[in-house]
């Protein structure tokens, strides 16, 4: 019997990726591979790649520079780039890294053991095409081995939005989302294998129109209301939305499906209505504020998180005042900010931007602010009872570490609570990213 070839995946950027990562491992499987956690040791290396922060593809370039020694020491060793750098770059990947044997876009990565096959024969691989057939129908089901209590699953990807500052849609595609009957399965054989939440996966995953058992078009509410009948499955979250696709039927899901998670990330980039147009968000900062209202009356204890672009171009003190002023409105338990950064071929990236110094400034103040807001509502949560999925042991002897229904980590001794148990636990302190709290 042959010995098993090793894979080494690194992953960069959002949840997608890590989903994607994962069927590629699992589709390699298919091919004899098994993983491995060191390049070292690998006969195949795979950077699955992000497009998404700034200089992302200068980043892969100078981590395959560090790939070249291994090469040269052992010259069958394989080197992949999949992901969205290898849509966005293509066969200037291997025109500029010549160590590099196949590049795949997030769209075929299906196709990965045929492209090994061809690579392993001597050839190179490039494969970027936005295929017709469904990627996730072609790839092997997902092997039984047990699994981690929480998991993702992509359920739609891809963006009609086209932001001014953002690539997605031209490395990802047109939206298009999978089937509900296929997602069912998926999550059904997830919970066969320990999984007891699931976080749903798009790029706008709110806009999600899967087709129904039946032939009818079902919306990501319609979608929730399904998995909140599987036997096993305790926890449904879902990530990223878009304020535009929040409608009154998963408004309405977030306060009365059980199993759906007091917890949105709702991005909103900024609050000048003025910014807003020149990125093409197609909401106003009022409609976003009245939004939230809405369905903080459905489940009031909502925590929200979000994003924010600083220093987009032409923004100006008052424009950046008018998303501080925003923040201070809505409050935020969590977000993610960034200072912008040109992207080639967005249409943002063509005019005029705003100083770098000054865009840093900016940066500092706003996360100053909400690094407050993150600590006031963390402290308030001191004294109350949530409940909390264990998902590692702690450091310490007895000591066991989860998430809270508001995804806060939150750490406990309990020696006798087992990964994958659901316990109540009373918050007894705070730290700048977790709670402490006692077993109930």
């Amino acid at each position: 019997m042959a010995e098993p070839k090793k894979l080494y995946i690194k992953t960069y950027g959002c949840q997608m990726n890590v989903y994607d990562s994962e069927r590629m491992a699992e589709a390699m499987g298919g091919a004899g591979y098994t993983e491995v956690t060191r390049p070292e040791d690998a006969d195949m290396i795979l950077l699955n790649t992000c497009h998404i922060r700034e200089k992302a593809a200068e980043k892969v370039y100078s981590e395959l520079g560090r790939f070249r020694d291994l090469k040269e020491a052992r010259p069958d060793l394989k080197i992949g780039v999949a992901g969205c750098v290898a849509q966005a770059e293509g066969a200037e990947i291997m025109r500029r890294q010549p160590l590099v044997d196949l590049v795949v876009g997030p769209q075929s990565y299906h196709r990965l053991p045929e492209m090994e096959a061809k690579v392993r024969a001597g050839g190179t691989a490039l494969d970027t095409d936005f295929p017709e057939e469904d990627k996730f129908e072609k790839l092997a089901r997902r092997p039984k081995a047990k699994r981690g209590p929480t998991a993702f699953l992509t359920v739609q990807e891809g963006c009609d939005k086209f932001c001014a500052f953002c690539v997605v849609p031209y490395t990802r595609g047109a939206e298009v989302s999978r089937p509900a009957a296929r997602i069912i399965d998926e999550a059904k054989d997830l919970v066969e294998r320990g999984v007891r939440e699931i976080t749903l996966l798009g790029q706008n995953v709110n806009a999600y129109h899967g087709t129904g058992p039946k032939g009818e078009d079902w919306t990501l509410a319609r979608l929730i209301w399904a998995l909140n009948e599987v036997d096993g499955l305790e926890r449904i979250r879902f990530t990223t939305s878009h304020p535009n696709d929040m409608g009154e039927d998963l408004i309405e899901a977030h306060g009365a499906c059980a199993k759906l998670m007091p917890y949105l990330h709702l991005p909103v980039q900024s609050g000048s209505d003025r910014i807003l147009k020149r990125m093409n968000r197609s909401h106003t900062a009022e409609a976003y504020i009245r939004l939230i209202e809405r369905i903080r009356a459905a489940r009031p204890d909502l925590l929200l998180s979000g994003d924010f672009i600083v220093g987009f171009p032409e923004e100006t003190e008052e424009d950046f005042q008018a998303t501080l002023d925003l923040i201070e409105a809505v409050r935020y338990g969590q977000a993610y900010s960034f200072k912008y950064s040109t992207r080639p071929g967005t249409p943002a990236a063509e005019r005029a931007q705003v100083d770098a110094k000054a865009a840093s400034e900016r940066l500092q103040r706003l996360q100053a602010l909400l690094a407050r807001q993150q600590r006031e509502i963390q402290a308030e949560m001191v004294g109350r009872d949530v409940e909390v999925l264990f998902e590692r042991a702690g450091r310490q002897p007895g000591q066991m570490v989860g998430k809270s229904q508001y995804l806060h980590a939150v750490h406990c001794l309990a020696p006798d609570a087992e990964i994958g148990d659901i316990a109540r636990v009373r918050i007894t302190g705070t730290a700048p990213n977790s709670l402490a709290g006692t077993l109930l």
